[in-house]
């Protein structure tokens, strides 16, 4: 899933492969859009984050020792693949965090009209919290606050029927 999302991301980040978006999700005109970076830096990270996300997709059982004085002769390595597994999926809802606010940005760039009810939802419980990116920022706070709301239920998804 971070694969899939960091691809996305790269996508929407570019103006040729994301319906005339400005490359980086840069909110500015274009007489000064070449100094501010927009999502470039979320785009690394989410990049950075994938990457270390697919490098703990290796099996443990890789790793198998012979322990317990070789009465255990190979192990299931269980409880390392458990943790591992919990990382990747922190890593994984990361980026996702990361996919949330860049897909925000792109609504507000065409306007802030979310046609999808789904979208609509997302993007205003979301921008009660994290404003657009009109001007170089740190963002990760931009990402703790999606997560935060995300985990407490407070980010809407909206209803496939459109209802409250």
């Amino acid at each position: 899933v971070a694969d899939l999302l960091d691809r996305q991301l790269a996508l929407l980040c570019v103006r040729e492969t994301s319906g005339g978006l400005p490359d980086n999700l840069v909110a500015r005109n274009e007489d000064d859009r070449l100094t501010h970076h927009g999502f470039k830096a979320m785009q690394i990270t989410a990049s950075a984050l994938t990457a270390e996300a697919l490098k703990g997709t290796m099996p443990a059982s890789a790793f198998s020792r012979s322990t317990e004085s070789h009465n255990q002769d190979k192990v299931s390595m269980g409880t390392i693949a458990a943790r591992e597994c919990l990382r990747i999926l922190e890593l994984t809802e990361t980026v996702a965090a990361v996919h949330v606010l860049a897909l925000c940005q792109a609504v507000d760039l065409r306007g802030g009209d979310a046609r999808a009810l789904r979208s609509r939802a997302l993007r205003d419980s979301l921008r009660k919290h994290v404003s657009m990116n009109v001007a170089d920022r740190r963002q990760d706070r931009d990402i703790e606050t999606v997560l935060e709301l995300h985990r407490t239920g407070q980010l809407a998804w909206g209803r496939l029927d459109g209802a409250p």
